[in-house]
């Protein structure tokens, strides 16, 4: 489903994700395990290809020495069933 986590210990790439049912106005996170990952870093993830273009919002959140968060959004008015390709880069960041 959307929901399953992934390990990808790259710090860009993509995430092909499943073609399962996503409502209209309805999201899903799920789990970047990536041992590239610090938690002052930067995530920044796009709708890179496949599906509707301009039908799903994506963000980052809880970004964790090791993981991260993907959250997608169907901003549709209909049912979506895509298997999308995300991208992903971390920008390295640092505490001062």
């Amino acid at each position: 489903n959307k929901s399953t986590g992934v390990t990808l210990n790259t710090e860009s790439g993509q995430i092909t994700m499943n073609n399962a049912a996503l409502a209209a106005a309805a999201e899903v996170t799920f789990t970047v395990t990536n041992d590239k990952i610090a938690a002052t870093d930067c995530v920044v993830v796009n709708h890179g290809s496949g599906g509707t273009a301009g039908s799903y919002l994506l963000g980052v959140s809880t970004i964790a020495a090791g993981s991260f968060k993907v959250t997608v959004t169907n901003a549709s008015a209909g049912s979506l069933s895509e298997a999308i390709v995300i991208n992903f880069v971390a920008l390295k960041g640092a505490s001062s």
